[in-house]
């Protein structure tokens, strides 16, 4: 993984050349305050004006063939086509399998979630909270882009990590619940550690989780992982560590050159 100007990552796997994606960090943008300095979401209460500029700046740096698909994310399954048209639509996924359109999700502890094929040709971008994740947000991403998952490649943007992510049982239980009816308890059972100090408080890996189930469901070439949102302020938002904040843009789209 690399980063260009200081507030971009870059993924570190094989995609196709015509497949581009990004991660943005906090800086190098126009907003001030708790939301300094590159906020890309419009309803976490940043000046507006703020966030027009950044979105500009956006898409100027990267690039980019039209304005991103900004979804109104739910913590649902539900996947939709990425359009250029300006429109927001409510879903915690989206796809695109032709140049043009680009799939983004805005997040502050919640996965990032980067999908492409090994020709070029289909893209998405998947909001993978534990919520979603559990819900099977996922395999709407997989079913979306309509192909055999052995073709995918799959990228783990920066998220709270292993040591932060302090959940109850009533996220174990979620898991647990669908993990159970597919036979993968084993699996996820090896993504929670029980809270050193806190009976009935686990510690999960949200990393280990999403390999796990993009792994159930077939999709075996899964890279990065390698972040925690909450223990490095200096680089990105973090609304587990500070409530009022701004949110970091994922990103990925196919070029038709």
């Amino acid at each position: 993984m690399t980063d260009n100007a200081g507030h971009y990552l870059f993924p570190d796997w094989p995609a196709p050349k015509n497949v581009r994606a990004a991660t943005t960090l906090r800086s190098g943008g126009q907003s001030v305050g708790a939301y300094a300095s590159f906020n890309l979401g419009e309803h976490v209460g940043d000046d507006r004006e703020a966030v027009a500029a950044n979105r500009a700046q956006l898409r100027r740096e990267l690039g980019l063939p039209a304005d991103p698909q900004w979804l109104e994310q739910i913590h649902g399954d539900r996947a939709v086509e990425a359009r250029a048209d300006g429109l927001v639509r409510t879903a915690d996924a989206s796809f695109a399998r032709a140049p043009g359109a680009v799939c983004a999700v805005l997040t502050a502890d919640c996965l990032p979630l980067l999908l492409c094929d090994k020709s070029g040709t289909r893209v998405a971008a998947v909001h993978a909270g534990w919520r979603g994740l559990a819900g099977g947000v996922v395999g709407s991403a997989l079913e979306a882009l309509d192909c055999a998952p052995e073709e995918l490649l799959a990228w783990l943007a920066p998220a709270i990590g292993p040591d932060a992510f302090e959940t109850g049982v009533d996220v174990l239980e979620a898991f647990f619940e669908s993990a159970l009816d597919s036979g993968h308890a084993e699996a996820v059972a090896g993504c929670f550690r029980p809270h050193p100090q806190k009976p009935l408080h686990f510690r999960a890996d949200i990393y280990a989780l999403a390999r796990a189930e993009l792994e159930r469901l077939g999709v075996s070439e899964i890279y990065g992982g390698d972040f925690c949102t909450v223990n490095d302020p200096e680089r990105f938002y973090s609304y587990r560590r500070d409530k009022i904040t701004g949110r970091m843009a994922s990103l990925i789209w196919i070029n038709d050159h």
